[in-house]
């Protein structure tokens, strides 16, 4: 067995230059969107919910390695919580519903796999980015204020929609092949 020297274990991490560090933080967000893509797709409701949160979780530790941001998952669960309830009611409620439909036999079903991992791949690209934006300019996870990015998130997740629902037809003309 070989022992570290202290020097060894306390070496920190290299520090990646901006355009390598926001080039995998962009890495990270795709990637986690497609995990949420299929999370939505849980048959499942509310186990859905939870998928995708966890998903959402792990991105944001991701990210956190990358920014050397510390990790705590309890306040990062809230964070996303937050940014979920600033999407207001009617988003929220679309959410809950779309999980909930899936309680339906067949109908249900459909639509909330059509649905749910639209909104859940939005929701993730939104709060990669909105993450990205606030590590980007120094921040942690201590000093994040949902409501201060309320605007950004909102229009973020819109234009995830737009690039979950390219995602989710690109991954099921693949399946397909």
């Amino acid at each position: 067995m070989t022992q570290q020297t202290t020097s060894e274990a306390t070496e920190a991490k290299p520090v990646l230059d901006p355009a390598t560090r926001l080039a995998r933080a962009e890495s990270i967000i795709h990637r986690n969107t497609l995990w949420a893509l299929g999370a939505g797709v849980v048959p499942f409701p509310v186990a859905d919910l939870l998928a995708i949160v966890a998903v959402q979780v792990k991105m944001l530790k991701e990210m956190s390695d990358i920014y050397d941001v510390p990790f705590k998952e309890d306040l990062v669960k809230k964070l996303v919580a937050s940014l979920l309830s600033g999407l207001g009611g009617v988003s929220v409620g679309a959410i809950l519903g779309g999980s909930l439909i899936k309680l339906i036999p067949v109908f249900g079903s459909v639509v909330g796999v059509v649905a749910v991992p639209v909104v859940a791949g939005a929701f993730t690209h939104a709060t990669g980015r909105v993450f990205v934006m606030h590590f980007e300019s120094g921040g942690t996870f201590l000093d994040f204020d949902p409501g201060k990015v309320r605007d950004h998130f909102k229009s973020e997740f819109e234009a995830g929609k737009d690039r979950a629902s390219q995602l989710h037809q690109a991954e099921k003309s693949r399946a397909k092949s």
